[in-house]
């Protein structure tokens, strides 16, 4: 793999001194006030950091979980506790080793495939690589509602498919797949039998309506082919308590419990006692989803027609011609740390940087406190 986006950014910048008073808006950091309750729930279970934790977390964490999954998508008691949803010790963990369990050899007579959106978090082609599949880059673009179209896939390909990652709403541009989206997807994952491994860290960041998620969609085949991957980090603001969870086909789930039991992270007892918390309350969860419907606000009225609001989701996805080049300005005149959205992707067409499908954008986090993203925005809008 070439270096990561943000070692790329630190490469481009440099010793270069910033224009103005650095903001960083670069790194999707959610560092907000840590709710109360998480504190108690740390301190009254301190003492059990004494005792080795168990893969498959606590009763009360399970239980826990399993609610708010069967509560926040209307899934009718389907997610059992004790068979559908293993604890994560933060979720780029899960989403890096689910891979490792479930990879066959081989997949129609050759090396398995493993899809992923082009531009992608940065791990989805770090555990392909690491468990020995090729990844394939599948662009998202404007055209497609920045989806990627796995169904416009050869057969060749889609044979040889073992998996495919989905972020929704998606790391960087926002978007958010449809019923539709995810009905025919799994269609497909029956058909060539890969795995849907659906991101969906951002599902309790949204602006006019929830948005629509893997787990309704396939309720009814009882989650076949499905792990679903949830974070306290972006639902709850608390990125450091690394805690989240993956949910779906309790066979898949199995499978992963036995990797992890000999090879994987547990969760610390007193963090699954926060974790529990997180899950049970909703209260902070409205109040962090105001707080980004009023960042984003800002950014509508300061930018304007510059930006197209995303559905989901605290980035930017600026459209501003030549990422990198914007980025290294932005710092220099501006002192406004932005992310050049062509270190998140791939050139589709090798050679050819103009085809990295992140070419032409760069992502702006949304995270830090009002007026200073207030301030870094109206300084970008100066050279936009």
């Amino acid at each position: 793999m070439p270096p990561g986006p943000f070692a790329r950014l630190a490469a481009l910048l440099g010793e270069v001194r910033p224009g103005k008073d650095p903001i960083s808006l670069a790194v999707g950091d959610p560092s907000g006030t840590v709710p109360d309750f998480v504190k108690q729930a740390l301190a009254s279970s301190a003492a059990s950091f004494g005792n080795y934790p168990a893969i498959i977390g606590t009763q009360d964490w399970r239980e826990a979980a399993a609610a708010w999954l069967n509560r926040r998508f209307a899934l009718n008691g389907a997610i059992d506790a004790g068979k559908n949803l293993l604890p994560l010790a933060g979720t780029r963990e899960g989403l890096f080793s689910a891979l490792f369990p479930l990879m066959p050899e081989t997949k129609a007579g050759a090396r398995p495939i493993v899809a992923m959106p082009n531009p992608f978090y940065q791990c989805y082609a770090a555990a392909a690589l690491g468990s020995g599949a090729e990844p394939l880059y599948v662009p998202s673009l404007k055209e497609n509602g920045f989806l990627p179209d796995f169904a416009g896939l050869s057969e060749a390909l889609l044979r040889r498919l073992a998996a495919v990652y989905v972020c929704s709403p998606s790391n960087p541009e926002g978007a958010v797949a449809s019923q539709a989206y995810w009905h025919k997807l799994f269609q497909l994952a029956d058909q060539y039998d890969f795995v849907v491994l659906a991101d969906e860290c951002y599902a309790d960041i949204w602006f006019d309506a929830p948005p629509t998620c893997s787990l309704p969609a396939r309720l009814d085949q009882g989650f076949s082919h499905l792990l679903s991957f949830h974070s306290l980090s972006k639902r709850s603001g608390l990125p450091g308590l690394r805690s989240g969870m993956v949910a779906g086909d309790a066979a898949l789930i199995e499978k992963f419990r036995a990797f992890r039991n000999v090879a994987g992270p547990t969760v610390p007892t007193p963090l699954l006692a926060a974790s529990a918390a997180a899950w049970r309350d909703e209260d902070h969860v409205i109040a962090g989803r105001a707080a980004y419907a009023e960042k984003m606000a800002a950014a509508q009225a300061i930018l304007g027609t510059r930006m197209t609001r995303p559905n989901g989701g605290f980035f930017l996805w600026l459209e501003v011609g030549k990422g990198e080049e914007f980025a290294r300005r932005a710092w220099t005149e501006q002192g406004v740390r932005l992310l050049p959205g062509a270190y998140m992707g791939r050139e589709i067409v090798p050679g050819k940087t103009q085809s990295n499908p992140g070419f032409s954008y760069v992502r702006v986090a949304l995270v830090n406190d009002l007026s200073t993203i207030m301030t870094a925005l109206e300084r970008l809008r100066e050279i936009l």
